[in-house]
C-alpha cells in the first residue's frame, strides 16, 4: 500500500517548516506570495491532500452534512438529495448519504454514525421514528433539518408538503368527476405524512356525506410490487371500486399493473392518482395524474436552514409546500 504523503513531506520538499506549508493552504497573510506559490507547487507535484479529520479537529467544523432517506430507489428522494447536495456544494460541503430502506432501527444507527462522523448538521427525510424515540437523537448533534415533518423542538427547522391538503384535492377532484367509491393505497405506520394522507382522505369524504369504508383502505410499503400486490387483492374483493389514491408515485404505477392484468379499464373504469409527481409518472401509460411536490426545493431548503443554525443566522424555522394536482390521462 502506497503511502500517504504528509504535510511534514511538503515541509521537507519545499525546505520550510509545517506551519508554512498550514498558512500557504490555508491562504494566511502570514507568508510572502512567493513562498506560497513555491509551497503550493511542491503540494502539487507530491499530490498532497490535507487531512479533513485533522482539520476538522482544529475548526471544530468537517464541512460535511449527513442526509438520511429511506428509499433511496425512490426518484422522489432522490431529488431530494439532489436539491441538498447543489446547495451544499456551493458552499464547499460534501454529503454523506444514508438508505434506511424503511427500517426504524437502522435510521436510529444512521444518526448515532453521523454523530460519529462529527458532520456539522444533517436533513432527516420522512422519519419513521416516533417523536419520543427522535427527540434524544436529535439533542446530541450540531443542525437537524426533517423533512417531510413537521417541527421537533430538537431541531433547527423542518420543511413539508401539505399532505393532508394534497389528499383533499385528490378527493375531491374524484368527486367531481363523478366517482364515489374511492380507495386509498397507502403505508399506515405511525408517521406524519402517513397520518396526514389518510386524515386528509377520511375527512374530506366525510365532508361530502360519504361514509369511510375502512375495507377500502388498502395497507402496503410504498414500492411498486406492494401497490401491484395490494391493488390486485382490493379491486378483486370490492369490484365496485371506482377510483384509487395511492400513496405515492410508485404505489400508482403498481396499481396501474394491477388494472392491466385484471383487464380494468384506467379510467374508464377505475381512476388512478399518485402523489409526488416523479419522472416516471408522465412517462406509464396511461400517465399518471398525481400531486406535484417539489422535492428538490425541499432538499434546497433543509440545507439552507443548517447553514442558518451553524452561523446563527436567524431563519424561518418551518416553511410548508402545497402540492399541486397535475391532472393526466389516469384521472382526467
Amino acid at each position: 500500500m502506497r503511502a500517504r504523503v504528509t504535510i511534514s513531506d511538503v515541509a521537507r520538499a519545499a525546505n520550510v517548516s509545517t506551519q508554512t506549508v498550514s498558512r500557504a493552504i490555508n491562504n494566511k497573510r502570514e507568508i510572502r506570495p512567493e513562498t506560497r506559490r513555491h509551497v503550493l507547487t511542491v503540494v502539487e507535484r507530491l499530490g498532497y491532500e490535507p487531512n479533513s479529520l485533522a482539520r476538522g479537529l482544529a475548526t471544530d467544523r468537517t464541512a460535511a452534512l449527513g442526509i438520511i432517506v429511506p428509499d433511496i430507489a425512490n426518484p422522489f428522494f432522490v431529488e431530494i438529495i439532489r436539491g441538498a447536495e447543489d446547495l451544499a456544494l456551493e458552499h464547499d460541503y460534501n454529503i454523506f448519504l444514508c438508505n434506511t430502506v424503511e427500517n426504524p432501527a437502522r435510521e436510529a444507527a444512521m444518526l448515532k454514525l453521523l454523530e460519529q462522523k462529527r458532520v456539522d448538521g444533517i436533513v432527516l427525510c420522512s422519519s419513521c421514528l416516533t417523536d419520543d424515540e427522535l427527540q434524544p437523537l436529535l439533542a446530541r448533534q450540531r443542525a437537524v433539518t426533517l423533512v417531510n415533518r413537521p417541527l421537533l423542538s430538537a431541531a433547527e427547522g423542518a420543511v413539508w408538503s401539505d399532505a393532508e391538503a394534497g389528499m383533499r384535492m385528490s378527493v375531491e377532484h374524484l368527486l367531481h368527476s363523478g366517482r364515489r367509491r374511492i380507495a386509498f393505497l397507502g403505508h399506515l405506520e405511525n408517521t406524519y405524512g402517513r397520518r396526514a394522507r389518510r386524515s386528509g382522505y377520511e375527512s374530506t369524504l366525510r365532508e361530502h356525506g360519504i361514509a369511510v369504508d375502512s375495507s377500502l383502505i388498502g395497507s402496503c410499503m410504498p414500492y411498486m410490487k406492494d401497490g401491484l400486490a395490494t391493488a390486485h387483492n382490493l379491486l378483486q374483493e370490492h369490484r365496485e371500486i371506482d377510483a384509487l389514491i395511492c400513496h405515492n408515485d410508485l404505489v400508482a404505477v403498481g396499481a396501474l399493473q394491477a388494472c392491466h392484468n385484471l383487464g380494468v379499464g384506467v379510467p374508464d373504469d377505475i381512476a388512478i392518482i399518485g402523489c409526488d409527481d416523479i419522472a416516471l409518472a408522465a412517462l406509464v401509460c396511461p400517465a399518471l395524474t398525481t400531486l406535484r411536490v417539489p422535492s428538490h426545493e425541499l432538499g434546497r431548503c433543509a440545507v439552507s436552514m443548517i447553514f442558518d443554525a451553524l452561523v446563527g443566522v436567524e431563519h424561518q424555522a418551518e416553511r410548508v409546500y402545497t402540492p399541486e394536482l397535475i391532472v393526466r390521462q389516469s384521472a382526467p
